[in-house]
């Protein structure tokens, strides 16, 4: 079985290279775990299923996206993100980023 690295984590704040988007990471999978025919409807550049792909919150908004990795990147703009379920997935917000609430 092949060793994934993620280039990103739960809690940092990024930009969506190809929408513009900025958001923050609140969950990842080693590699796509999504359904087909949503791979097939959506992602329409075909991005590696074998490769890293992130659950994002979008700022600004109340959406959730699920992004391959190679479409992301740091975010220059840490600012705190604006989105109703921030306080669902993270505790705080400290040095540009999240902290991850603690599961009950």
């Amino acid at each position: 079985m092949k060793e994934f690295v993620l280039k990103f984590h739960p809690g940092q704040i990024i930009d969506h290279k190809k929408f513009g988007y900025r958001g923050v990471i609140y969950d990842a999978d080693a590699q796509f775990n999504g359904s087909e025919s949503w791979y097939e409807q959506v992602a329409k550049s075909r991005p590696p299923k074998e490769a890293p792909w992130y659950h994002v919150l979008v700022d600004g908004s109340d959406q959730t996206t699920y992004v391959a990795e190679r479409h992301l990147e740091n975010s220059a703009n840490t600012s705190r993100i604006q989105h109703p379920l921030i306080e669902t997935f993270f505790s705080d917000y400290k040095d540009g980023g999240y902290i991850l609430a603690m599961k009950q």
